[in-house]
């Protein structure tokens, strides 16, 4: 029975035998390594010829990042999950970790929390990663159990329509959900968009406080669209792009003549807070046949349930293929629900938004979208 063979880069003892027991303990992964610093770490690689590396991104000697680089010249298509702090810098330190070519992270549990809520943590999130990007590889069957499509939610409003008569529509918004892999996607997709790009665009990426922010900064200073942490009660303006922060929902509603944005802090969905499901949701409410959703790159199922009500109110879906996912969960449940209409490489979607934006729309209004 094939194992996924994890190396663990870690300063801290605590840390180390706390993953090291941890993983272990599940039936499809073998600890082959521990190591203290990235220097050791990328000794061990020939050695215990790793399927991924968990690697700290505070370590003596040479830190995560240092390692990384030297990881990616040596083994580029290595996966390895970053560990950091969940503070500012341990933030701003994984977003470059993810720049330089990391395939994910994970938030280290703080020894303060104890044992169990550490253990929980690895159990939640580090193991569940580690199998994503793993299990093909090393020819693990793990199940993935597809959820039951939802019935009609909107019995009121006209049966699906065909892709040619949705390709007729305007659309006024473009909601994007997207989990594992969804910096450096988000970073190839919003360059596209010119500063006079004609609807606003709402995201659900999955990441914890801090690191939302952050994000936003980033593709900010990257792109021509102005990106923005949302706020709550925001109005939802054309060229702008609202991303959800860490650890709130984010919907959007009708107040009189304006569409605005709602952050709350309701049960997570689908184990996510915030949720694409809780976006897409609100955003088929509001918008019905107007509504584009994008689903990215990522893990789980996030986003199937939005594209059903998406579909059942006449929107469209567009979701990302596999070849260019990092992960091709979210966006692959979307595809064998038979909820996308259309299924495109990550570098064809900014052109098809484009696209499908200036559908309906006044030709003085097009043309100047086009121009660049």
């Amino acid at each position: 029975m094939p194992k996924i063979k994890v190396l663990v880069a870690d300063d801290s003892v605590v840390i180390r035998k706390m993953l090291s027991d941890t993983l272990n303990q599940d039936p499809d992964i073998e600890v082959v390594g521990t190591a203290a610093n990235g220097s050791i770490c990328i000794k061990k690689i020939p050695l215990v010829k790793p399927d991924i590396i968990s690697l700290d991104v505070e370590m003596p000697e040479m830190n995560g990042l240092e390692a990384l680089v030297k990881i990616r010249e040596e083994w580029p298509d290595l996966p390895v999950i970053m560990f950091s702090t969940l503070t500012q810098s341990g933030a701003t330190a994984t977003l470059d970790a993810l720049a330089k070519g990391a395939t994910d992270y994970v938030t280290k549990p703080s020894t303060a929390t104890g044992l169990d809520q550490g253990i929980d943590r690895i159990k939640s999130e580090l193991i569940l990663k580690i199998k994503a990007l793993c299990s093909e590889a090393v020819g693990l069957d793990i199940p993935h159990n597809l959820p039951k499509p939802k019935p009609d939610v909107s019995q009121h409003h006209a049966l699906r329509q065909t892709q040619e008569q949705k390709a007729l529509h305007r659309i006024d918004v473009v909601a994007i959900g997207v989990s594992t892999g969804g910096p450096n996607a988000l970073a190839k997709l919003l360059p596209v968009f010119s500063a006079n790009f004609s609807i606003p665009i709402v995201i659900a990426q999955h990441m914890p406080p801090y690191f939302t922010q952050l994000l936003a900064d980033r593709l900010n200073s990257e792109t021509e669209v102005t990106v923005e942490e949302c706020k709550s009660g925001s109005v939802l303006e054309p060229g702008h792009v609202y991303i959800a922060p860490g650890d709130y929902h984010m919907l959007v509603e009708q107040h009189e003549n304006d569409v605005v944005a709602i952050l709350n802090q309701d049960p997570p969905e689908n184990f996510c807070r915030p949720s694409a499901d809780v976006l897409f949701r609100s955003v088929a409410k509001v918008f019905g046949r107007n509504a584009l959703a994008v689903v990215l790159t990522g893990m789980g199922h996030d986003g199937t349930d939005g594209c059903q009500h998406i579909q059942d109110r006449g929107g469209q879906v567009i979701v990302q293929d596999e070849a260019t996912s990092v992960v091709w969960g979210m966006p692959g449940f979307v595809v064998k629900g038979n909820l996308a209409d259309k299924i495109l490489p990550l570098g064809q979607i900014g052109e098809e938004i484009i696209q499908k934006s200036v559908t309906g729309r006044p030709l003085a209004s097009v043309a100047s979208q086009k121009a660049k």
